[in-house]
C-alpha cells in the first residue's frame, strides 16, 4: 500500500512535539489521579427504578403515606423450637431497638411484636376491645402466663405469617428506609426567622447493610439459640458491594494473564508494559472525570473500568502490531510509530467512537443506573482514543529494538503466511457462499431462540447474587416460614372520601383481592375489606357465616373503626385503600400473571359498570335511540373512568361530566341529554359510576413490574439506535454501502445468537443484562472495522477480494485474533465472581467477543466476496 496521507500531519502535530505531549498527558493523569482518590461508592434505590413509568408515578405519589418499596426484614429464628422463651424475646427487643437506631430507618414504619402500633382486636360484651400484642405489664408478669397471653394476642391480631412465622419458631422486624433523611449529626443552622434548616442526606445503603450485618453478628454471639435472617434492598446492595470488592482479585488475575499474553505476542517487555500502562492511564482518567462530574460508582457498574482496561489493551495490541510490522519492513522505531499511528488513528478512532455511541444509546433507557453506566463506559472509551491511539505510539517512539528482535518479527510474520493463505479461502467462491449460508442459518437459529428470551428475573431470590448466597438462603427461609416477604406488590384502590363506608366500593375491592389471591404464585393478600370481614365475624361471636362484608352501611364503618393508618391499609380520609399481594417469588412470569390479572379485572369492572349505565339509558330512551347514544357515551365513559380523584379525593359526578362534555360537543340534542342525565342521576348508586380506580403499583414487585416493562420497551429502540450509529459511522468511514453491510451483518447474527444463549442459560433480560447486548455490539464492531478498513484499501487498488483479505491478514490478522482472545480472557475471569450478575456478564461478553471475532474472520470476507465483483 502507498504511504498514508496522514503521516505528515501526525508527525508535525504530535511527534515533532512528543515531549510536550507526553508531559501534558502526565500532568492530566496526576490531576485525574487526585480526583479518582475522591471516588465514592454511590448506591441508591431510586437509581434502580424507572421513575417516569406509570407505576412509579403511583409509587412516588404515595411513598410518604404508605411507605415505599425499600424495606428491610430482620427475622429472628429460635433454634430451640417456638419463640416463647425469655432469651428469644430479649433478643427480639434488642434487635428491634438496634433496627430503629439505624440512620435512614423511618422509625414510624418499624413493625415488630414490640411495636405499639401492632395491636389486636377482640369482641367483648362492651363491643370491640384491643391493645398492643405485647402488653405493658409483660416484663413484670409471670413469663409462662405472659407468653400464653402474647401467643393469644398474636392470633387475635392476625399477624401470624406476617410478623410471626406460621410455625411460631421465628419473629420478624419490618423497617421502611427513607431515601433521604434529616442528618442528626449536622451542625444546627437557622434561617432568617430563626427556624432550623433541614439538612437532608441520602441514605447510605452500604452503611445500612453493614449495620444490619453487625446486628446479626452481635445477636447470634450473645444469644446462641437465635439465628438471624436479613433481606431487603439495602442488605442486597451491601452484599453486592462486598462481592464487588472481590472484583479487584479477578482484575489482578486478568491483568497477569493479559500481560503474559501480550508478552508472548510481542516478545518484548517494553511492548508489553506500554499498552498496559496506557490502558491503566485510561482507567485513571475515566474514574477521575467521573468524580469531577459529581458522580460516584455504583456497585452494579464496578466492572466497567475493568472492561475499559481490556478494551484499551486490545486496541494497544493493534498499535504494537502496526509498529512491529513497520519495524520488520526496516523502519526506524520513531518512523514505525508515526506510520502505525497514522494508519490506525482513523479506523481505531471510528471503532472507539462506535463503542462510545453504542454506550450512549443506553441513555434512552429511563433508569438512572443504566444511564450512569452509559456515562461511565462512554467516558472510558472516549479517553482511550487519546491514551491508546496517541499516547501509546508517542511512548513507543522513545523505545529501541535489537536486530535480533527485528529478525524475530520478520520470521514470525513469514511463518504466519501459511495460516493467512488458508483463511483467505473464505474470501473465494464456493467457500464464501457456504459460509454465508451457515451465517444465515445461525442467524435464524438465533432469532428462533431469542423469541423465548424472558424479560425480568427467572429465579427466586436476588438475581445479582448466587442462589447459595446467604442473602438468597435468608430469602428462602422467609418465603417458606412466612406468608409475606419482600416480594410484595400493592395495588391502590382510589375512591372518594370515606369510600370505605360504602358497601359497593368495599365489595369491589374485596372481589379484586379475591381474584388476585387465586393467581398462581400468590402467597397471600391483605386488604381493608378482609379486616372488615374478620371483625364482622368477631361481632357475631366468631360465627364463620358472618365473616362477610356487612351490607348495612351503619355497621360497615364500625368494623374498620379501629384500623389505624399505620397498618398501611388505608389513608386518613379512607379514600385510598391498598391491596397488598405477597408473592412466592419475583420471577418474571409470576409478576406478569399478577399484573395481567389486575388489568383484566379493571377491564371487566369497567365493562360491568358501563353495562349498568347502558341499562339505565335503555330504560329512558327508545330502542332506535339507544345504539347511537352508546356510540357517543362509550368514549366518554372510558375518559371518565381514568379521571383521578385529586388531592381532596373528589371528582365531578358522571352526570356533571356528561353535561359538560355533551353540551360542548353537541353530539346529542338538549332534550335527549336531559333525559339521559336525569335517568342516570335517579338510578346510579350514591357512590357513582365506577367509584373505584385501581392504580398499579407500589411495593418491591411493583417496582420490578415497572422495571421489566421499561426494559422490554427500551430493548428494540436501543438496538435500533446502536445499529444506526454503527451503520452511520461505517458509511462515513468506508464510503461504501457494501462495506457497511459486510461489517454490520455479522454483528446482527451475533446479537441474535447472544439472545438465544440467554434463553438457553436462563438469563433474563434485566437492568443488569440489557446493557451487555449494546456493549457487545459496540465493542464487537471493532474487529470488522480494523479488518475492512485495511481490506477496502487493497480492493480499491485493484486487488481481488481474496488477495485483499490475504494482505489484510498479513497486516492485522495477528492483532485481531489476539485482541479477541485478550478481551474474552479479560472478561471470562468474571465468571468466577461470587455475584451472579457479574458471572452472567462474563459469560455473555466472553461469548460475544469471541463470536464477533469469528464473524469478522470468516463471515465478513465471505460477504465481501459475494458483494464485490473482483
Amino acid at each position: 500500500m502507498s504511504k498514508n496521507k496522514l503521516e505528515p500531519l501526525v508527525k508535525s502535530l504530535l511527534f515533532s512535539k512528543r515531549g510536550l505531549w507526553v508531559a501534558l498527558f502526565a500532568i492530566v493523569t496526576a490531576i485525574m489521579a487526585y480526583f479518582m482518590s475522591q471516588l465514592r461508592i454511590d448506591a441508591s434505590f431510586e437509581k434502580n427504578i424507572p421513575l417516569k413509568h406509570e407505576y412509579m408515578q403511583t409509587y412516588l405519589e404515595y411513598q410518604e403515606e404508605f411507605g415505599g418499596a425499600n424495606r428491610v426484614f430482620v427475622a429472628l429464628e429460635s433454634k430451640d423450637g417456638e419463640i416463647f422463651t425469655e432469651e428469644f424475646f430479649e433478643a427480639l427487643r434488642v434487635a428491634d431497638d438496634r433496627v430503629e437506631g439505624i440512620e435512614g430507618v423511618n422509625q414510624s414504619q418499624v413493625q415488630s411484636l414490640y411495636s405499639p402500633s401492632v395491636r389486636y382486636i377482640e369482641a367483648s360484651e362492651q363491643g370491640l376491645e384491643g391493645g398492643p400484642v405485647i402488653p405493658p405489664e409483660f416484663e413484670q408478669a409471670d413469663k409462662t402466663e405472659a407468653f400464653d397471653k402474647v401467643k393469644e394476642n398474636i392470633l387475635k391480631a392476625g399477624i401470624r405469617g406476617r410478623l410471626v412465622s406460621n410455625n411460631f419458631k421465628s419473629a420478624m422486624i419490618s423497617a421502611q428506609l427513607f431515601s433521604e433523611y434529616n442528618d442528626p449529626k449536622a451542625e444546627l443552622k437557622l434561617d432568617a426567622d430563626g427556624q432550623a434548616i433541614s439538612q437532608m442526606v441520602q441514605t447510605n445503603y452500604v452503611e445500612v447493610a453493614d449495620q444490619l450485618e453487625e446486628l446479626r453478628r452481635d445477636i447470634e454471639a450473645e444469644y446462641p439459640n437465635v439465628e438471624v435472617h436479613i433481606i431487603g434492598f439495602a442488605k442486597m446492595i451491601g452484599d453486592v458491594s462486598d462481592g464487588a470488592g472481590n472484583v479487584i482479585f479477578f482484575f489482578l488475575i486478568a491483568f497477569l494473564i493479559t500481560a503474559l499474553l501480550v508478552f508472548w505476542y510481542s516478545r518484548s517487555i517494553k511492548l508489553t508494559l506500554l499498552p498496559l500502562l496506557t490502558s491503566s492511564v485510561a482507567v485513571v482518567w475515566q474514574l477521575g472525570i467521573l468524580t469531577a462530574l459529581g458522580y460516584g460508582i455504583d456497585p452494579m457498574s464496578i466492572l466497567i473500568p475493568f472492561l475499559i482496561f481490556a478494551i484499551g489493551v486490545s486496541h494497544g495490541v493493534q498499535m504494537i502490531n502496526g509498529v512491529q510490522h513497520n519495524v520488520g519492513l526496516g523502519f526506524k522505531v520513531y518512523d514505525a510509530a508515526i506510520a502505525a499511528c497514522a494508519g490506525l488513528i482513523v479506523p481505531g478512532g471510528v471503532a472507539l467512537l462506535s463503542d462510545t455511541i453504542g454506550f450512549l444509546t443506553l441513555q434512552l433507557i429511563e433508569i438512572d443506573i443504566i444511564r450512569e453506566l452509559a456515562i461511565t463506559a462512554s467516558i472510558g472509551v472516549a479517553v482511550l482514543i487519546l491514551t491508546n491511539l496517541i499516547l501509546l505510539p508517542l511512548l513507543i517512539s522513545y523505545t529501541s529494538f535489537s536486530d535480533s528482535f527485528v529478525k524475530g518479527v520478520q520470521k514470525r510474520e513469514k511463518s504466519h503466511e501459511v495460516l493467512w493463505h488458508k483463511l483467505s479461502v473464505f474470501a473465494k467462491r464456493p467457500m464464501a457462499l457456504i459460509v454465508v449460508i451457515v451465517g444465515i442459518l445461525l442467524g435464524l437459529v438465533g432469532y428462533w431462540g431469542s423469541q423465548n428470551m424472558k424479560v425480568g428475573d427467572l429465579h427466586a431470590g436476588a438475581p445479582a447474587l448466587k442462589q447459595n448466597s446467604t442473602y438468597n438462603l435468608d430469602t428462602k427461609f422467609v418465603t417458606e416460614e412466612y406468608s409475606i416477604g419482600t416480594d410484595v406488590i400493592s395495588i391502590l384502590a382510589e375512591t372518594q372520601t370515606d369510600g370505605c363506608t360504602y358497601y359497593n366500593i368495599m365489595e369491589t375491592i374485596d372481589d379484586f383481592q379475591w381474584q388476585l389471591a387465586n393467581v398462581q404464585g400468590v402467597q397471600s393478600t391483605i386488604s381493608l375489606p378482609q379486616v372488615s370481614k374478620v371483625v364482622n365475624g368477631l361481632l357475631s361471636e366468631g360465627n364463620l357465616k358472618w365473616k362477610v362484608l356487612p351490607k348495612d352501611e351503619a355497621v360497615l364503618p364500625y368494623t374498620i373503626a379501629r384500623v389505624e393508618t399505620s397498618t398501611g391499609l388505608l389513608n386518613s380520609g379512607c379514600s385510598v385503600m391498598p391491596v397488598m399481594v405477597f408473592l412466592n417469588d419475583h420471577k418474571a412470569e409470576t409478576i406478569e400473571r399478577v399484573v395481567e390479572s389486575a388489568k383484566s379485572f379493571q377491564a371487566d369492572y369497567l365493562a360491568k359498570e358501563k353495562a349498568a349505565v347502558y341499562d339505565i339509558v335503555a330504560g329512558a330512551v327508545s330502542e332506535e335511540e339507544l345504539e347511537p347514544l352508546q356510540q357517543v357515551l362509550d368514549p366518554l365513559l372510558n375518559e371518565y373512568s381514568e379521571l383521578d380523584y385529586g388531592e381532596n379525593s373528589e371528582r365531578p359526578t358522571l352526570v356533571a361530566f356528561l353535561d359538560e362534555k355533551l353540551a360542548e360537543s353537541g353530539d346529542i340534542e338538549a332534550s335527549q341529554l336531559n333525559t339521559v342525565t336525569s335517568a342516570l342521576e335517579a338510578e346510579l348508586p350514591e357512590s357513582g359510576f365506577k367509584p373505584v380506580k385501581f392504580r398499579l403499583a407500589t411495593g418491591a414487585v411493583g417496582v420490578m413490574a415497572a422495571t421489566n416493562e421499561a426494559v422490554e420497551a427500551a430493548q428494540v429502540p436501543m438496538m435500533i439506535w446502536v445499529y444506526l450509529a454503527v451503520t452511520l459511522l461505517c458509511l462515513i468511514s468506508f464510503r461504501s454501502v457494501r462495506g457497511t453491510i459486510c461489517v454490520v451483518l455479522p454483528l446482527v447474527v451475533v446479537s441474535l445468537l447472544a439472545q438465544a444463549l440467554m434463553t438457553w442459560l436462563e438469563i433474563g433480560l434485566t437492568v443488569a443484562t440489557l446493557p451487555v447486548i449494546a456493549l457487545g455490539v459496540g465493542i464487537g464492531v471493532d474487529y470488522g472495522i480494523y479488518i475492512f478498513s485495511r481490506m477496502v484499501g487493497f480492493i480499491r487498488e485493484g486487488r481481488s477480494v481474496s488477495e485483499a483479505y490475504f494482505e489484510t491478514l498479513k497486516l492485522t490478522g495477528n492483532a485481531v485474533l489476539f485482541t479477541g482472545l485478550t478481551l474474552a480472557i479479560g472478561v471470562s475471569t468474571w465468571i468466577l465472581s461470587a455475584l451472579q450478575y457479574q458471572a452472567d456478564m462474563g459469560i455473555m461478553l466472553t461469548f460475544m467477543f469471541l463470536v464477533n471475532m469469528l464473524g469478522a474472520i470468516f463471515l465478513l470476507p465471505a460477504l465481501a466476496c459475494l458483494l464485490y465483483r473482483r
